[in-house]
Formats: structure tokens, sequence, C-alpha cells
């Protein structure tokens, strides 16, 4: 029997190689992926949290289930690919800050199909979540998204989808397309104002939000990087304030932001006060390196809050 998890995450984890700053041949080992990151946000905010991926048979895949395991993530949703590699991703400096090198084409997370869901699990959750780059990574991985959504809808599940636009992944007439039509099956949907803009050519952060409720998604959170949040219920729209924080390096900020909310939801807050919460979260993740060694604590959090109150 599948064990329940409260939030179900979806996606595609990548082995992370960093850049040690200063040296140019020396890079860190750590752990990243959009959904990958914002499970192991949520479990470390006390949420009960399961991921569904697949991984290669290979030494980066059984670090990430060490890691998943270590973080108290549920691994029943995890297959093990003998046929195809774990992603891996570089990060290294150049004059406009951080860029990105992939190494993912064929992995064995875009080797997920309908066929592979464990559906129990998806169905017993509270939250499933899941991200544009699932869908990005391949058309099979595409139908898979769509089928465990579809399989969560009809179970009551609350969808939470986070865009995160990815254009070297797919053309943006496709992206546009596919995410358009994910978007009106969200209940929570948590884009970043680079995407949206991408997306319909609007600026303003409140014009991203009346298009997102547009749509058909019911709750939007709009992240705004260092400038905080702006939140809608469709009735009420509210500015959440940054927090001032020793910003060293923002990968996965939008991540833990994704994973405190809905880790918050599944706790009991209100949307308000989750995203208040998952505002602070990620203020403080990006106050050291990777995108996951620096995911805050609930202590942490509370101790921002208490010392930065927000109205």
């Amino acid at each position: 029997m599948t064990a329940t998890a409260d939030i179900v995450s979806l996606g595609e984890p990548l082995y992370e190689l960093s850049q040690i700053r200063g040296e140019d041949k020396k890079y860190l080992q750590g752990f990243g992926g959009d959904t990958s990151n914002a499970a192991i946000a949520a479990a470390r905010q006390g949420a009960k949290v399961a991921y569904i991926t697949r991984i290669g048979d290979d030494e980066f895949g059984r670090q990430f289930l060490g890691l998943w395991r270590d973080e108290g993530l549920g691994t029943s949703g995890v297959y093990v690919d003998s046929e195809a590699p774990t992603g891996v991703y570089f990060i290294h400096y150049g004059l406009q800050g951080h860029l990105f090198s992939y190494l993912r084409a064929g992995s064995a997370a875009s080797r997920m199909r309908p066929e592979h869901l464990p559906l129990d699990l998806i169905r017993g959750a509270k939250f499933f979540h899941t991200s544009a780059i699932s869908q990005a990574i391949s058309a099979c991985a595409c139908d898979c998204v769509f089928a465990a959504i579809d399989a969560a809808k009809k179970s009551g599940v609350s969808f939470a989808y986070d865009s995160n636009l990815r254009l070297r992944l797919w053309p943006l007439p496709r992206a546009r397309a596919v995410i358009t039509a994910t978007v009106a099956l969200a209940d929570y949907f948590l884009p970043s104002l680079e995407d949206l803009s991408a997306l319909c050519g609007l600026a303003q952060p409140e014009a991203l939000v009346d298009w997102s409720h547009r749509l058909g998604a019911r709750y939007v959170a709009l992240k705004l990087g260092a400038d905080g949040a702006l939140a809608s219920d469709g009735t009420r729209c509210e500015r959440i304030a940054p927090h001032a924080v020793d910003c060293v390096d923002a990968t996965g900020a939008g991540d833990c932001f994704a994973g405190s909310l809905l880790a918050r939801l599944s706790l009991g807050d209100d949307f308000w006060g989750a995203v208040r919460y998952a505002n602070a979260a990620a203020a403080l993740t990006t106050t050291g390196y990777g995108a996951v060694a620096p995911l805050p604590t609930p202590q942490a959090v509370a101790k921002l809050l208490q010392s930065q109150p927000q109205r």
C-alpha cells in the first residue's frame, strides 16, 4: 500500500555543480531541480511530502535518494531507470551574474509517462504540485503532468502550479499554449513577474494577476523577487513587502516560496498567512549558496517574521 502525504510534487531533479567564486576550475556539489527544491522546502517546514520522478541508476540518482530520505520525503513514487541518466546542471559566474549549463537531454525524468504514475499517492494528497519545467522536458512528461493533474482534480486534491518558464527547453508559442491551459486548472498559481511578462506581454504586476485569474487560477501569488510578492484571491489583492536580508544567491528562492506556501497551507494557515510566511522563507534562502543547503528551518522563518513584522 502506498504511503500518504499531504503534498505530492512531480518533476525533474538535477544534480548541481556550482562554481566556487574565485576558483574557476572548482565546483561545489549540490542538488537542484525546481520541484525537488520545493518539496524539500515544504518538508523542512514540517509538512508531510512525497516526490514523484525518475532517476538514473547512477551515483547522482543514489545521492538524490539519500537526500530525499534524509529530508523526510516519501520516495515510493521515485522510479530508478537503468537506461537513462539523472540530469546534471552547472552554475558558473559571468559579468551578468550566475549562468546555467545543462546536461539533461534524455534524462530519466524526461521518460516519465502517464502509465508510470502512482495514482493512489496523488489521490490521497491535500495538494499536488508541479511546474512548467516538468512539462517542457519532453512530450511524454507533459502528458504525465496533465494525467496527474486530472487524477488530483477528480479526487478533490488542490493543484498548485509554478510557471517556471525556461525557453531553452521549448519555443515560446508552445510554452504559452501549455502553460495557459494548465493555469486554467490551477487552484494556486505561483508565477514570477518575468515569466508572466514573457507569456502575455503585460508588465504591471496587478495586470498580470488579473490575467491569471481570467485564465482560471483561483489564488495567485506573483513572485516579485527583491520586491516581495503580490497575492490575490480574486477579490482581495495585496502587496507583500520584501524582507531586508543579506542576499548572496537567489538560486531556488522561488522554489522555496512554493514549498513553504504549500507547507503552511497543509498545516492549516489561510492563504494570506501562508504567503507572508513563504515570502520570509524565500528571503532567507537567498542568504546562502545553492538551491537546497540554505532552505530555512521554521525557527529561522519565525525569527525573521518576528524581527521584521509584516502588516
